[in-house]
């Protein structure tokens, strides 16, 4: 396999991450709730996470999605790759997400060249420079704010020349303290986050961004997954 059998390489990252590192599953079996949690801990420190809070995000995910994806994970490991699993792309596909997002907020085009497809990246460059300060601010997703995410659609594709490919797409939620109008709830929720008391407390809306992360799976090609599409929900329209 092209595949070292402990290591997978991200070039939307430029990094590796050992294929032992725990990670939590995303899946559940057809019909169960997904319920996830984080805590922030009390560590001293100025900002929002020195102090203790608890946020809950719930998933019902659709039962033929969570079989179809699945299926697909099975046939990629079984045709492409035995090494595959999705908790391992999950992890590293999140750190990607994080930081192509923070690098579009801050309009960094240039370091994106190779982590997002041309097309993708030409698209997301026009939007990105014309969008209002505080939107585009609201397009970096800190890791440890994202708060939930699971994968969307998978693909297996070849195309004229016998190359053969793999998309899947992730969906994601996380949080957000920047100020947006109001007039902006699809996509978005807007609740509060209680810091200590009653009195203190911290306005928090949780977004939603799409996310295709594409791999050729040719013999001899280098086994590199980039972005092919970017979707922020209400910001990059």
């Amino acid at each position: 396999m092209a595949l070292a059998a402990r290591w997978c390489r991200f070039a939307v990252l430029g990094l590796s991450w050992p294929y032992r590192q725990p990670v939590p599953r995303c899946l559940a079996p057809p019909g169960r709730p997904v319920a996830w949690a984080r805590r922030y801990g009390t560590e001293p420190g100025p900002g929002r996470q020195a102090r203790l809070k608890k946020v809950v995000v719930v998933g019902i995910p659709n039962p033929f999605v969570w079989a179809r994806t699945k299926m697909y994970f099975f046939l990629i490991r079984a045709y492409f790759d035995q090494d595959f699993t999705f908790e391992e792309f999950s992890a590293g596909a999140r750190q990607a997400f994080s930081q192509v997002s923070k690098m579009l907020s801050e309009c960094n085009f240039d370091a994106l060249k190779n982590l997002v497809s041309k097309e993708a990246l030409e698209e997301v460059e026009e939007k990105c420079l014309t969008m209002p300060l505080n939107r585009r601010e609201a397009l970096a997703a800190e890791l440890d704010e994202i708060m939930y995410s699971t994968p969307g659609d998978v693909g297996i594709y070849y195309d004229n020349q016998g190359r053969k490919f793999v998309s899947i797409i992730m969906r994601y939620w996380y949080l957000t303290d920047v100020d947006l109008p109001d007039e902006t709830p699809e996509g978005t929720k807007v609740f509060q986050v209680v810091f200590g008391d009653e009195g203190n407390k911290d306005s928090l809306r949780l977004l939603t961004a799409n996310y295709e992360f594409r791999r050729e799976f040719t013999q001899g090609v280098e086994p590199d997954w980039i972005i092919t599409r970017i979707q922020h929900f209400k910001l990059l329209e």
